[in-house]
C-alpha cells in the first residue's frame, strides 16, 4: 500500500509527539521492507526479526533527527544496516591463527581454561537475578512478552498465537517493553553507582 508524502509527514510528526497510532502506522507500513532487506543479508528469520525490532526502536528514539530530504525507508534501511553490522561485530570474537604441526601442540598447551570458575558462575547468576528483578518492575503484559521472546526464544508469530493478538500488536508491545526495560536498567545502574 502506497502512502502519500503528506500522510507520512503527518504520521512522523504525530509519532515525534508520542502518538502510539502513528508509531503503529509507521511500523506496519515499513516493517516488511526492512525485514525483507535484513533477511536477505542474514538468511536467518530470528536474526532478521531481532534486527528489525532494534531498527524500529532506534528509529523511533531518534525520529526527531530524521531529515525529510531523504526517503524515510532509506533512513530506516541505513539504521538496519548499522544494527546488522553491530550484531556481526558482537559475534565476531573468534581469532584465527595459522599453525604448523610443531606450533600446534605448544599452542594447545598454552590455551587458558575458559571453564567458568565458581566466582564467574555466581556473578552470572547474580546478574540474571538482578535482570529478572528489573523485569518484574514492568507491567505484567510487558513481562510476559519479554519472557516469551528472550527466555523462551519464541518467534513473533508464536508469541502472537500464544497471546491471541495480532502480530503487529506483539511487535509494538515488544518495542515498548524493551524501551521501558532499558530505562529501568539505566535508572538501576545510576542508583547503584552513586
Amino acid at each position: 500500500m502506497k502512502i502519500t508524502s503528506e500522510s507520512l509527514k503527518n504520521n512522523i510528526s504525530l509519532a515525534i509527539e508520542g502518538d502510539q497510532t502513528a508509531f503503529t502506522f509507521l511500523l506496519n507500513h515499513f516493517w516488511n521492507e526492512v525485514f525483507n532487506f535484513i533477511l536477505k543479508r542474514t538468511s536467518n528469520e530470528a536474526d532478521a526479526e531481532d534486527i528489525t525490532i532494534e531498527t524500529f526502536a532506534k528509529a523511533f528514539d531518534k525520529l526527531i533527527s530524521y531529515n525529510e530530504k531523504y526517503a524515510f525507508n532509506t533512513w530506516l534501511i541505513a539504521i538496519a544496516k548499522n544494527v546488522h553490522i553491530d550484531l556481526i561485530r558482537k559475534r565476531k570474537n573468534a581469532h584465527f591463527l595459522e599453525l604448523n604441526n610443531d606450533d600446534e601442540e605448544q599452542y594447545y598447551k598454552n590455551i587458558a581454561d575458559e571453564t567458568p570458575s565458581i566466582e564467574d558462575e555466581l556473578i552470572r547468576k547474580q546478574n540474571l537475578n538482578t535482570l529478572l528483578n528489573l523485569i518484574k518492575q514492568l507491567k505484567p503484559h510487558y513481562q510476559e512478552v519479554i519472557q516469551l521472546r528472550y527466555f523462551q526464544e519464541l518467534s513473533y508469530n508464536e508469541i502472537a498465537e500464544i497471546l491471541e493478538e495480532p502480530l503487529n500488536n506483539v511487535k509494538i508491545k515488544l518495542l515498548r517493553a524493551r524501551k521501558l526495560l532499558l530505562e529501568i536498567i539505566i535508572h538501576y545502574r545510576q542508583n547503584t553507582v552513586e
